[in-house]
């Protein structure tokens, strides 16, 4: 009872705190001034830091419940993000535009980007700066678990295990695990059912 009174006061001073940065990044809508503070919180460190991070993105992204955990060093790119509640996101990862369902883990130094084609090329094969217009959100569904220093580019079905160091630039299907760069289909994940007498 007292470990929820005292998470919930410090919620509610969290959201307190970040509610002039929410302000000045147009809730989410003013991309420099929300990767700014995405970029400076992300170096909060220890528990206030995961309170602080979780309060401003919970006013800034188009979802981000509360019972989620964004970890030191981890920040958004985009605020065309929607996350489910009981997300993990661990240290170190930099995350596009994408849906991520409820409950998925997140291991550190992950990369989600905005879809597979960030950058175009002119007629003379010069790279051109990348283009918002071409950004696709990636989706990830629930129950998840993103390996450590992987690289998605595409959608994760449900329930699925990608790989540490794995490179998802195709859809991978629900309930599988996936390793590798790019990525296959190695098993089929078991699904535990609970079983009544």
């Amino acid at each position: 009872m007292v470990t929820r009174f005292l998470k919930g006061f410090v919620t509610v001073l969290a959201l307190a705190l970040m509610f002039p940065f929410a302000l000045l990044s147009g809730f989410g809508r003013l991309p420099d001034a929300f990767q700014l503070f995405a970029q400076g919180l992300a170096m909060v460190p220890g528990l206030p830091g995961d309170y602080l991070r979780i309060a401003f993105y919970s006013m800034t992204l188009e979802q981000c419940p509360l019972k989620s955990r964004i970890s030191f060093g981890s920040f958004f790119a985009q605020s065309s993000v929607r996350i489910g509640s009981g997300v993990y996101i661990g240290a170190y990862c930099v995350i596009g535009s994408c849906e991520i369902g409820d409950r998925t883990q997140i291991a550190s130094q992950v990369q989600i980007l905005s879809g597979r084609h960030q950058h175009d090329v002119d007629e003379s094969g010069r790279l051109l700066s990348s283009d918002e217009t071409s950004f696709i959100p990636v989706k990830i569904g629930p129950d998840c678990w993103i390996g450590a220093t992987s690289i998605i580019m595409a959608d994760v079905g449900q329930g699925t295990t990608i790989g540490a160091g794995s490179v998802v630039p195709r859809p991978i299907s629900a309930n599988v695990i996936a390793v590798g760069n790019p990525a296959r289909e190695i098993k089929q994940r078991v699904r535990h059912t609970s079983s009544t007498a």
